[in-house]
């Protein structure tokens, strides 16, 4: 264990600091905690609302996370009236969350953490309840207790599973109070609790006890033979990669059928090791190493037979009959465990394990995944040490289903924000580093959507990816290099959105490119680069779109941003009127194709959006003013006053536009136009 306690960075803290600054660096090693798991707590005087000196239990709040924990995660209550508490012989969850809250001493504060009665029945001042991978190993062993007391000797004691509430807070203060040399309580297949009568103290303590678990088990795996050893050989990196490219999009629409999940790949060779084990269905399908596990990976994951064949086609089929399995495994869970009034949740695996090739999983958008796949990291640790110096074992189905479906833990959940009209879906909007697509690509993520930006300009996709990323979190956008010309370049940029996310929802073909010219000094190549980008680009880009779409099998909606001139023709633009029309017609055509698999296919029209676009920043805005006699500068307000409603057209106006098509707001819409003009009569859609 690295000790992270910087004198420098703690020195001049009160104490509400210090169990703040202690808590972010508890947090910083997943090894000891999981992402909004552990909770910490300080016994600190401060003034109540009457202005008397109280002692006041200052505890994380309910579904806060200690790496990024500022002082509202820490709730406060009056601790004298909750110690009265000890005199009681028993209180059921619902009678305490109300105790609790009526000890508040922050008015409209979180609700203090499930575990607030351990950290005020213990009597030291500054108490860690955390879930570190080398006590979870030992927590999980059959033998457990006995390994407990060859590393802590009687300077640690042992708790049987019970979960978390009253009585545990109840046994953990009676066992805890009056007793010097111990330093440690382990809770069966829960975690460990330490303290200490200064911020540092506790900090060290943890740590040390921490340590020697680890030092331990590193001494005991030496040389020995883990998961039983290797069974098949993983298949080669590009193999991994062609698979997770091909089938990712299957195992996302297979998962997505009561509600889209977001997905990620994980080839490590930490997993690789496990996958390929002789003992992997046997650990694997034991169940979860602890709670905090269990609330992200589920009790179990899919545990997929080693592939036969790499035909996609073979794999689909195979992994909907494990899927069926899994679903009436957990559907025989809930039923043989479920009380009165209690209401199934989504059946699907968080985790799906595949040997020879590695890991999925999944979450509700990618930094869900991405913290689904880390703590299945910390499960296979903690699997790995206890079956190789014991025998795992896990939470029973009850016990684990008291927990999954605890009314408390199940509040957590209710913490986050309303999902947005575009939460869990993939966009791919082209031309995205400039103009329109910048415009749409920033309200799709607005909307909850994770983005790939692709553009031939990279530079500039990036930049809007970054920017994305700063405003709407970590894993919400991608950006891509892309032609939309090149095959190559479309089927790359659609294969990086499916190793980020697992595939694609929404598809917006805006790239483009303009001129104009009288059709006698048009040139043929002038021609063919109109129909290239706007025709052929918007054909590739479609057809990779739907065979996306159709691997996942649970429909989607491509958007063809069009132009005025696909429905009236435009002065002295030929080629590019012409390359327009055909895009419509391409969208239409595609848009009955689509209907059978549940792809929309929609068209917006927008015309003469001069702001922020590269299109217009070139000859193109010179050519027009020629083809209408004015100058340059004049052509944004010739272009307002020839629309009934006198009003420009902005980016923002298409990707509203955009954002109605790319949503459920449409559902039942497919091979429309929508004209964002201003209103131009003779384009009028007839």
């Amino acid at each position: 264990m690295n000790n992270l306690w910087d004198e420098k960075k703690s020195r001049g803290l009160n104490e509400l600091g210090l169990l703040i600054y202690r808590s972010n660096i508890l947090g910083e090693d997943a090894s000891v905690t999981n992402w909004a798991g552990g909770n910490t707590s300080a016994k600190i005087t401060e003034k109540n609302f009457r202005g008397d000196q109280v002692v006041v239990l200052r505890v994380k709040g309910s579904g806060t996370d200690l790496r990024t924990i500022t002082r509202p995660g820490f709730p406060g209550v009056e601790l004298a009236p909750v110690l009265a508490l000890r005199s009681r012989a028993a209180m059921n969850d619902a009678e305490m969350v109300d105790y609790l809250a009526h000890c508040l001493v922050d008015l409209n504060s979180k609700r203090p953490s499930i575990d607030a009665l351990i950290h005020a029945f213990i009597d030291h001042v500054h108490v860690d309840h955390m879930h570190p991978d080398a006590i979870i190993a030992l927590c999980t062993s059959k033998d457990g207790p006995k390994l407990m007391k060859q590393i802590y000797g009687d300077t640690a004691a042992w708790l049987p599973w019970l979960r978390p509430g009253f009585a545990l807070a109840k046994q953990c203060g009676e066992l805890i109070n009056g007793r010097p040399r111990l330093r440690a309580v382990l809770l069966g297949k829960h975690g460990l609790i330490t303290w200490g009568g200064t911020a540092r103290e506790s900090y060290n303590a943890t740590i040390t006890v921490i340590g020697e678990a680890q030092d331990f088990l590193k001494r005991k795996l030496a040389g020995k033979k883990v998961f039983g050893g290797p069974k098949i050989v993983p298949a080669d990196a590009g193999v991994r990669a062609r698979f997770a490219q091909e089938n990712l999009p299957v195992i996302r629409g297979a998962v997505s059928r009561h509600r889209r999940m977001v997905l990620t790949f994980d080839d490590s060779p930490e997993v690789l090791e496990f996958v390929n084990s002789r003992r992997l269905a046997s650990l694997a399908l034991r169940g979860a190493a602890c709670p905090d596990h269990l609330v992200s990976t589920k009790r179990t994951p899919l545990v997929m037979e080693r592939a036969s064949s790499s035909d996609p086609a073979a794999f689909a089929g195979r992994f909907a009959r494990a899927l069926e399995e899994y679903v009436k495994g957990y559907t025989r869970y809930f039923e043989t465990c479920r009380d009165r009034g209690d209401t199934m949740a989504d059946p699907f695996p968080r985790i799906i394990l595949i040997p020879g090739i590695g890991m999925v999983a999944t979450g509700r958008d990618k930094a869900g995944a991405d913290i689904t796949r880390d703590i299945y990291h910390r499960t296979i640790a903690v699997i790995k040490s206890a079956s190789t110096v014991s025998t795992y074992v896990s939470m029973t189905p009850a016990e684990a289903y008291s927990v999954e479906y605890w009314p408390l833990e199940i509040y957590k959940m209710t913490l986050a924000p309303p999902e947005k009209s575009l939460a869990r879906r993939v966009a791919f909007v082209t031309g995205g580093a400039s103009g329109i697509g910048r415009e749409i690509a920033a309200r799709f993520a607005a909307e909850g959507a994770h983005v790939v930006v692709a553009d031939i300009n990279l530079k500039g996709a990036e930049e809007v990816a970054a920017e994305i990323v700063k405003t709407d979190g970590k894993g919400r956008a991608l950006a891509c290099a892309m032609d939309v010309t090149s095959e190559a370049d479309v089927v790359s940029a659609f294969g990086s959105a499916i190793s980020a996310f697992g595939g694609v929802d929404i598809v917006v073909s805006n790239a483009g490119i303009s001129s104009a010219n009288p059709v006698e000094k048009t040139t043929v190549g002038q021609w063919q680069k109109q129909m290239d980008i706007l025709g052929l680009g918007y054909f590739l880009v479609a057809r990779e779109g739907f065979r996306v779409m159709a691997r996942q099998g649970i429909g989607g909606s491509m958007i063809f941003i069009a132009s005025k001139n696909a429905l009236a023709s435009g002065k002295n633009a030929t080629a590019y009127s012409a390359a327009k029309a055909a895009e419509l017609h391409l969208a239409r055509c595609l848009a009955e194709e689509g209907g059978p698999k549940k792809i929309r296919v929609n068209t917006v029209c927008p015309d003469a959006v001069l702001q922020g676009s590269s299109i217009w920043s070139g000859a193109w805005r010179q050519e027009r003013a020629e083809a209408y006699g004015i100058r340059p500068d004049q052509l944004e307000e010739f272009y307002r006053k020839r629309t009934i409603l006198g009003e420009s057209i902005v980016p923002a106006d298409v990707a509203e536009a955009a954002l109605y098509f790319a949503s459920d707001r449409s559902l039942k819409t497919t091979g429309g136009v929508l004209t964002v003009d201003g209103g131009v009569a003779a384009a009028f859609v007839r």
